[in-house]
């Protein structure tokens, strides 16, 4: 049986190994951009507050940030927190999910968060191999080509570790640590004790990640996780209605001016209803309010009337349908967030090896047909 689970191993690594090197070293180097982006840019997230500092209203911060930006651009979100240290974030209509970053107690302009050409080329190599759909949701070659290499990465990662299974005790320690007794076996046991120990976080990756490659695993992982069936089209508009923690594309009301006043109203009656939050994001139809967590973001969503002000429902995120917490549960585990800068190194670290894998893995099938070309 090992025989055959080594031959796949072997020409299913051939061909997909230098994509698959591709797809890790760049999935490992979007693990930090977020924490990054912050230490480039801190004045663009944390501001210096005094006891006496009072924060404005939403309704006086849209107008100070209306002022000083040109009418075409429309506030539709602000994203607001109740660490005192904290800056507002602002979304504007037709702008997507790029973000301004406001002086809570001023609200003076910060600036934009940027988002580095590097990060960006990174992501279109990681998700599409630089060839990104037309548009949100069709697919493109390079999106196909990825999934498949995921796909069959996880047989590569399944039968690489049906050949680690050791036959005794004595095997298990050699397959358990590295080997410094020469060249040779540095390079198989870098492979087979490395592949070992990142094969966990690896298989995380590639089971998540293809939720975002093909729509009909997307549907059966869904229908699988949360227990309802869930049809194509749902698992779409799942995997599209969560975000990373960061307010979203929302859908502003045309033809009438927002009545800014009615997020105080709003923001007011939250803060009474929740003690303790992390972020309250008001948009022009609801609010989604994150308690203090430690790991994955849970969020609830208050509806409110636009005209009044009132809140008439609150969604509690135990009470939304599972199939549409499933994305944030999906990207956590993919990118490592789920366990905060702890999981995220071992992530970056696990990516890492996986991008060396199939180097080394080139490296002695080099090295053994070499071998045997000089035997014959």
């Amino acid at each position: 049986m090992k025989k055959l689970f080594k031959k796949l191993h072997l020409w299913l690594s051939l061909p997909l190994g230098i994509l698959i090197s591709i797809v890790c070293f760049s999935g490992a180097s979007l693990v930090f951009e977020q924490e990054i982006t912050q230490a480039l840019n801190p004045h663009l997230y944390k501001v210096k507050h005094s006891e006496q500092s009072l924060p404005l209203h939403p309704s006086e911060l849209a107008k100070r940030i209306h002022e000083q930006l040109p009418d075409s651009l429309q506030v539709i979100s602000l994203q607001l927190s109740q660490n005192h240290e904290d800056v507002c974030f602002a979304l504007f209509r037709g702008m997507g999910k790029k973000m301004m970053s406001i002086h809570p107690y001023t609200g003076e302009i910060n600036g934009w968060i940027p988002a580095y050409p590097f990060f960006q080329t990174m992501r279109k190599l990681h998700r599409w191999l630089m060839n990104p759909p037309a548009a949100k949701g069709e697919t493109s070659a390079g999106k196909i080509i990825v999934g498949i290499t995921t796909l069959f990465m996880v047989l590569i990662l399944i039968s690489g570790l049906i050949l680690w299974l050791p036959r005794n005790r004595n095997a298990l320690k050699r397959k358990l640590y590295i080997s410094l007794a020469s060249w040779k076996r540095f390079w198989y046991d870098s492979h087979v004790v490395l592949g070992f120990y990142s094969t966990v976080f690896l298989l995380l990756m590639a089971l998540t990640g293809l939720t975002w490659s093909f729509g009909w695993y997307r549907t059966l992982a869904y229908n699988l996780f949360s227990g309802e069936e869930t049809t194509a089209a749902n698992a779409v508009y799942a995997h599209k209605s969560t975000t990373k923690g960061q307010p979203g594309k929302q859908n502003a009301p045309t033809g009438k001016v927002f009545d800014y006043k009615i997020w105080d109203k709003v923001w007011n009656s939250l803060q009474k209803e929740y003690e303790h939050f992390e972020t309250i994001t008001l948009t022009t139809n609801n609010a989604q309010i994150i308690p203090f967590t430690t790991h994955i973001k849970k969020p609830d969503t208050a509806i409110f009337n636009p005209q009044s002000g009132e809140i008439t429902k609150i969604i509690g995120y135990e009470d939304t349908p599972r199939s549409k917490t499933l994305k944030r549960w999906f990207y956590a585990l993919h990118t490592g967030s789920w366990g905060e800068i702890i999981t995220k190194i071992l992530y970056f670290i696990a990516a890492c090896i996986g991008g060396v894998l199939p180097i080394s893995g080139y490296y002695l099938w080099w090295k053994r047909t070499h071998k045997t070309k000089r035997l014959s």
